[in-house]
């Protein structure tokens, strides 16, 4: 009979996660070839941009940030789910002691008059239960708690490599906004230059009121371009203040400009490697591995449930005799139970349980090959905004020359107007643009190493003389 059964349970218990079946390629389509100066994210990523404010934002946003401690209570909750499920593989053990005080009634049921007895009764026991978990029910579920906890444990770093990179993002556009404000407020002096030189002319008799009305109008959309770069700084300051949970009031964020941030290089590595490396893989891989035990516990409720339970202890009239060996009582029950008819709700609970467990293999799917497309897309970013940069400096030379030279020659008196005017916007435009383009590099950045899932662990070096 116990072969029988055990013969069984091997049966029912053997089961493997599914296999995603999913291609892993063998590089990425949009990396180059890896140069020595390359490597792949460390920890403290961040450090590789070179500034001192930014490492102080990202250190105290891990240790304060609101939703990164909400997530770490949600696997704390998840730890203790874990140890509920488990303690149905342990037997359960009780102890008991009571003091039981009675008495009979006084009247027969002849109507005459009996004195009362008046009885003490003593107990102490022992009881203990225990299910058998022959078909892996208590274990499967015990297992399936355990990768919820480990899930957790992921979408907590999840949270975390999200609140930093909204951190540098939000950092970045304050640089940006800043850069962004200093040059309009240099062109608002370049276009009040240039009214006042072409108010001279107009003086001179050599303008005309349309000349003026033009530059003015100039000046005045420059102008016009300051309340929404400084509405943009004070939004991104704020949302700085709530990832490091201080009110507005109490940060204080220099900023700079981002021609003093580094733009790191780092190399993405295989795409074998991000199995590993993003959290939100390995989150998704917990839920399937939670999923596929779920599925074994659920199956496992279409057999019987054994139950043993005892109870010992000791029961006397006398205190003083309570513990004496004639006192001493003791009980062994076993139970089975088969469920025969339930209205389907265990075939019920079986589907739903393998529907779940599809379900997730399928998001595990597509969470792995969008990933596979974030460092793709994050890494084509680098290489286009790079390479948008390089061309808008040019720009900006050429725009700022050309600009000089008009001005020259307006001041000369031999310059057109007309050329004035289009130099001056063709500059202004460009060097509001490179400010974009040097902030959009930077995000492309941030977002590469978001699709890597943040830092990685140091590589093990192998030495030489290894065996």
């Amino acid at each position: 009979m116990l072969g029988l059964v055990f013969s069984s349970a091997g049966c029912v218990l053997t089961k493997d996660l599914p296999d995603p079946a999913l291609d892993i390629p063998d590089g990425y389509k949009a990396a180059r070839l890896s140069k020595a100066a390359d490597a792949p994210p460390t920890l403290d990523w961040w450090r590789g941009f070179r500034s001192r404010e930014l490492t102080v934002l990202m250190e105290e946003a891990q240790s304060v940030n609101l939703d990164i401690a909400a997530a770490t209570a949600r696997f704390k909750q998840a730890d203790a789910q874990a140890r509920i499920a488990g303690a149905a593989l342990l037997p359960s053990l009780s102890a008991s002691g009571s003091e039981t005080y009675s008495r009979t009634s006084r009247s027969s049921s002849s109507g005459l008059s009996i004195g009362g007895r008046e009885v003490v009764n003593y107990s102490a026991s022992l009881s203990a239960s225990y299910e058998l978990d022959f078909w892996g029910k208590n274990r499967d579920a015990a297992q399936a708690a355990e990768e919820t906890a480990v899930a957790n444990r992921f979408d907590r770093d999840v949270i975390a490599l999200t609140t930093l990179t909204t951190v540098a993002n939000a950092y970045f556009q304050v640089l940006a906004a800043q850069d962004r404000i200093r040059t309009a407020q240099r062109n608002i002096a370049s276009a009040e230059r240039i009214l006042n030189a072409i108010r001279d002319r107009f003086k001179a008799g050599t303008g005309t009121d349309l000349d003026v009305a033009q530059q003015e109008s100039i000046l005045a959309n420059q102008r016009a371009l300051v309340p929404p770069l400084r509405q943009t700084l004070d939004q991104n300051l704020n949302a700085l203040a709530t990832l490091v949970s201080r009110p507005p009031e109490s940060v204080r964020v220099t900023g700079g400009s981002l021609n003093q941030i580094a733009a790191p290089r780092v190399t993405p590595g295989l795409p074998s490697e991000l199995l590993t490396q993003r959290p939100d893989i390995r989150r998704q891989e917990a839920q399937l591995a939670s999923a596929t035990a779920n599925v074994g516990s659920a199956r496992a409720q279409f057999f019987p449930s054994i139950q043993l339970t005892g109870q010992g202890g000791y029961q006397s009239s006398a205190l003083t005799s309570l513990f004496q060996p004639q006192a001493a009582f003791f009980s062994m029950v076993g139970s089975l139970t088969q469920p025969i008819f339930d209205g389907g709700r265990i075939l019920g609970n079986f589907e739903l349980t393998k529907a779940r467990q599809d379900e997730l293999l399928q998001t595990y799917r597509k969470t792995v090959v969008q990933a596979f497309a974030d460092v793709d897309n994050a890494l084509m970013s680098i290489r286009q905004t790079t390479e948008r940069l390089r061309l808008q400096r040019e720009v900006v030379a050429a725009s700022r020359r050309a600009f000089e030279l008009s001005e020259q020659q307006l001041r000369a008196g031999t310059a057109d107007i007309v050329v004035v005017l289009n130099t001056q916007l063709t500059l202004f435009q460009a060097e509001d643009a490179l400010s974009q383009a040097q902030l959009a590099r930077l995000l492309a950045i941030v977002s590469l190493y978001q699709a890597l899932g943040g830092g990685w662990e140091p590589r093990m070096e192998r030495p030489v003389n290894a065996l």
